[in-house]
């Protein structure tokens, strides 16, 4: 009584389009994410990580650093990959270059009194 009979569509409507957009379409966000990954978080780190490999190789005695385990240390020999600190009068530590966290530089003033 208050319903209407409904009926299949005919087929053989509109012909599909067909072309580069519809056929590589749904490909292009995801093209357009790995590219903005890319920029924003890929080419950074390894920009931070060439900076971090530059800091290491240009440690020199003298210099003030830090490791990885956060001790402060004067840098007194360098030998190849590792290198002696000195984190207290008369207290010698042997440390991988990779393990530095930072190199703060040379050392200004003498510390001892």
């Amino acid at each position: 009584m208050f319903s209407s009979p409904a009926y299949a569509q005919a087929a053989g409507g509109a012909p599909a389009a067909s072309g580069f957009l519809t056929s590589f379409g749904p490909l292009i966000p995801m093209i357009l994410i790995i590219g903005i990954m890319y920029m924003l978080i890929i080419r950074p780190q390894q920009n931070k990580v060439k900076q971090h490999a530059a800091m290491i190789d240009a440690v020199k005695k003298g210099d003030t650093v830090v490791t990885g385990g956060g001790k402060i240390g004067k840098v007194t020999k360098v030998d190849g990959d590792e290198i002696e600190v000195e984190i207290a009068p008369n207290v010698r530590v042997r440390v991988v270059k990779s393990t530095l966290s930072s190199v703060r530089g040379a050392a200004v003033a003498n510390d001892r009194a």
